[in-house]
C-alpha cells in the first residue's frame, strides 16, 4: 500500500483514511509513502520509532511535528515493510532498490536503462544538491560557513563565531560573502531562517511564537519585522492568507 503525497496533505488525514490505513499495518503488507504522503502514515501513527523521508520542502515541519519518527534527508528510506519516498524520481530509485533485493543487480540495472535513469540513488544519497552547486559557487570555505548556518538556524552564532571556525577573520569572511553572493553573511544568515520560518508557518499548525524560535528569533515583534521587510507581508497575515487558500 502506497500513499501518493499532494498539496494539502493535511487535509487527507481524515479518520476513515487513517483507521483504513492501520488496519491494513495489522493484516501485515508493506506500507510505503511518497513525497508528503509519508505525512499521511505518520499522522496514522505507523512510522513511531521508524526511520523515514518526506520532501525537503516539507523537512523542518514534519521534524516538529512528528519528533518521535527517525527522519532522514535521504531519497528514500526502507525499514522493514515501511517504505518512504521523498518524491520526484525518487520513487523510480527506490523501485530499483526493491528490485535489486528481489532480483538481483543486474535487472535492477536493466530496468534503469529501459527508463533511460542513468544513476541509480542509493538511500544514502541525499535529496538536494550540494550546497557549491546550490548557490553556483565552488568555494570550500563558503560552502563550510553555510553548512553552519544551516545547521544552527535555531540558534543562530556570530560572524565572529563563524569565522572563528572557518579559520579565518570576520573581515575575510564579510568579503567572501560580499564577492560571491553580494550581501553579508549576517544577511544570508536571516534570509535562510526566515525561509525555514515560512516553510513552517505554511507547513505546520505551530504557533507564530514556536514559529520565531525555531528560526532563532527571540520576540515574535523582531520576527514579525524581519518577516515582513523580507516578504512584504507579516507572519499573522501570511498565514491568514494560507488558510483562506487552503479552505478554497
Amino acid at each position: 500500500v502506497i500513499v501518493c503525497g499532494g498539496t494539502e496533505i493535511a487535509r487527507e488525514a481524515t479518520r476513515p483514511v487513517l483507521a483504513w490505513l492501520r488496519r491494513q499495518a495489522r493484516g501485515g503488507p508493506a506500507l510505503g509513502a511518497v513525497c508528503t504522503g509519508t505525512w499521511i502514515l505518520a499522522e496514522a501513527g505507523l512510522l513511531d520509532g521508524r526511520k523515514a523521508t518526506i520532501h525537503w520542502e516539507n523537512h523542518d515541519g514534519f521534524a516538529e511535528a512528528f519528533p518521535q519518527v527517525d527522519l532522514f534527508r535521504s531519497v528514500f528510506v526502507h525499514d522493514g515493510n515501511r517504505l518512504t519516498a521523498a518524491g520526484g524520481t525518487s520513487s523510480i530509485d527506490l523501485m530499483l532498490h526493491l528490485i535489486a533485493e528481489a532480483h538481483g543487480d543486474a535487472l535492477a540495472a536493466d530496468v534503469a536503462d529501459q527508463m533511460l535513469h542513468t544513476a541509480i540513488r542509493t538511500d544514502q544519497d541525499r535529496q538536494r544538491l550540494s550546497i557549491p552547486t546550490r548557490i553556483g559557487v565552488r568555494h570550500p570555505r563558503l560552502a563550510a560557513v553555510i553548512a553552519r548556518m544551516e545547521s544552527t538556524l535555531e540558534e543562530p552564532i556570530s560572524p565572529a563565531q563563524l569565522a572563528l571556525d572557518a579559520g579565518m577573520s570576520t573581515r575575510q569572511l564579510e568579503r567572501l560573502f560580499r564577492r560571491y553572493l553580494n550581501r553579508s553573511p549576517k544577511r544570508y544568515y536571516m534570509e535562510t531562517r526566515l525561509a525555514r520560518a515560512r516553510n513552517l508557518l505554511m507547513q505546520t499548525e505551530m504557533s507564530i511564537i514556536e514559529i520565531a524560535l525555531a528560526s532563532g528569533f527571540s520576540s515574535p515583534s523582531h520576527f514579525s519585522k524581519c518577516y515582513r521587510a523580507q516578504y512584504g507581508s507579516t507572519p499573522y497575515r501570511e498565514r491568514g492568507t494560507s488558510a483562506s487558500a487552503s479552505l478554497g
